[in-house]
């Protein structure tokens, strides 16, 4: 096994080729800078030869600054029956004016009868003349393997010729790729150890695929076998079931093998590179994907959580904080006293609490999650729930009446929302006219509160979910709806269940308000 392993990140090439990502050149830019900052050595842009969009990446790219990365162009052998000169595919990496190239030639004889229709000894001319021609012109050529280890199963002869070409012509190293994912890591040892046995000092590098659901798996027996180049996509972005996920990859390596992919430093920013360019994608983010998942260190049952206080390597096989994740515990009909007392800590709101108010708190909780309530990322409503029960914030607002009525005229409609509330002995009344009756009903509720809280004007609604909580009975089934707020300083999130999902946005909403008032106060 390698003592150093380097780490070649292909998000912006290959992971684009996944189902639903798209970035734009600018996206493309921000994400090389926050992959640079990761510390990976090298960052494969894209293909300049294929669209105009990693042509516009790679003449941007020039006027880039990076501290740790090297920017890679890829692209393909020349075609058959041309030469190197009149290849646009390899004239483009050679516009691209990168100081390292990646090029991918066939190593599996059947794709090189039935893609390509050529003969083999053409294929070895195909990858001799292009490596020959780029290692002059350009510091690091490397050769990728495709469909390396199909071909190798097929004729290992033809397979380990074509990496034999590779670097007689010049390769920087070689990248043996499970273009397929259908390789498994015990055949992933025995060939990769069976390469390294003929080609002892050169950089070997190893490209796996999930589809068999063992890309990093895979990675990580290359690496154990002698591959000293690991590639991988950020949160295992890719074609079909996606790329190995070089996140997972870099903290195994580092955490579990010893070896320092990127420095300990540096791997605390992985959880914060994974969220960064799961937004850009604009995809949702895996909460349960190791290491940098939200849930990947969460912990729900009582029984766990008494232990993690007391030692968190009990439940947990790493720290958290190296990944630059965090330990979370939640708050359910599952919980414990232990499950209480480290959330009341961790808001900072233990200190008023006292043993009798944690079991009236328990008690309280299993009833409304019997009911559907679920406070598991709802900490303003669970602070209340509290901060209630243990008589440090008694409610200000107080619901008399409310009406709605919705109009619709194809193709739109408008609402209006009436409330009448109760504070401070006082009795409001507001309405007011929103693009439905949520919206209406929030307007309306801050409208009647603005006089006396003019602070509310800095509260905004960021996000509003509603889910079916056991949806067998149709348009009566429960909902919970979950409102997530914002101000200047904080963001919160609250909840409410009802058989009316406007009773359950009405619970969600003065549970946000209230808790805004009682932060004001306090």
């Amino acid at each position: 096994m390698s003592e150093k392993v380097i780490a070649y990140d292909v998000t912006l090439r290959d992971g684009t080729q996944g189902e639903g990502i798209s970035f734009s050149v600018q996206d493309k830019i921000r994400i090389s800078h926050k992959i640079d900052e990761l510390g990976v050595k090298y960052i494969e842009g894209g293909w300049p030869g294929s669209n105009a969009r990693d042509e516009g990446f790679f003449e941007q790219v020039k006027k880039e600054k990076y501290s740790n990365s090297n920017i890679v162009a890829f692209g393909s052998t020349r075609r058959a029956k041309t030469t190197c000169e009149k290849d646009s595919n390899i004239q483009a990496l050679l516009k691209a004016e990168t100081s390292a190239v990646t090029i991918v030639g066939k190593t599996w004889d059947f794709h090189v009868s039935e893609a390509l229709k050529i003969s083999n000894e053409e294929n070895f001319e195909l990858i001799t003349d292009s490596i020959n021609y780029l290692s002059k012109r350009v510091d690091e050529v490397f050769f990728d393997a495709e469909h390396f280890f199909d071909g190798y199963k097929s004729n290992s002869d033809f397979s380990q010729n074509c990496l034999t070409t590779a670097l007689e012509s010049g390769a920087t190293g070689v990248v043996l790729c499970d273009t397929n994912g259908g390789t498994t890591p015990w055949e992933i040892s025995e060939i990769v150890t069976n390469i390294k046995k003929t080609n002892k000092n050169i950089i070997l590098g190893i490209h796996t695929h999930n589809d068999s659901g063992l890309g990093v798996a895979n990675a990580l027996a290359a690496v154990r076998a002698g591959a000293n180049q690991v590639q991988g996509t950020i949160n295992g972005y890719g074609e079909r079931c996606g790329n190995a996920n070089l996140c997972t990859i870099i903290a195994n390596l580092n955490l579990k093998m010893g070896i320092n992919c990127i420095s300990d430093k540096n791997l605390t920013k992985l959880y914060e590179v994974s969220n960064f360019i799961s937004d850009m994608a604009n995809l949702s983010k895996d909460g349960k994907a190791p290491f940098i998942g939200k849930s990947a260190f969460a912990h729900k049952g009582g029984i766990h959580v008494s232990a993690i206080v007391k030692n968190n390597l009990t439940y947990e096989h790493v720290d958290p904080q190296k990944i630059g994740n965090q330990r979370r515990i939640l708050i359910s009909d599952l919980a414990g006293r232990s499950n209480i007392l480290y959330k009341l800590n961790e808001l900072k709101i233990a200190d008023e609490v006292s043993d009798e108010n944690i079991s009236e708190i328990l008690s309280e909780l299993k009833k409304l999650e019997n009911y559907g309530y679920e406070f598991e990322g709802v900490d303003a409503s669970f602070e209340l729930l509290v901060k209630k029960v243990s008589n440090q914030y008694k409610p200000k607002i107080e619901l008399i009446e409310t009406e709605i009525n919705t109009r619709q005229i194809v193709p739109s409609n408008e609402s209006s929302a009436k409330v009448v509330i109760k504070i401070d002995n006082e009795i409001i009344e507001n309405t007011a006219s929103g693009s439905g009756p949520v919206n209406a009903l929030d307007l309306a509720l801050r409208g009647a509160l603005l006089d006396k809280f003019q602070f509310l004007n800095e509260v905004v609604l960021t996000d509003y979910r509603v889910r079916v909580v056991g949806g067998n009975k149709g348009t009566e089934s429960l909902v919970r709806v979950i409102i997530e707020s914002s101000d200047k300083d904080i963001t919160w999130s609250t909840i409410g269940v009802s058989k009316d999902i406007v009773d359950a946005s009405w619970k969600a909403l003065i549970d946000s308000i209230e808790f805004k008032l009682m932060k004001a106060s306090s």
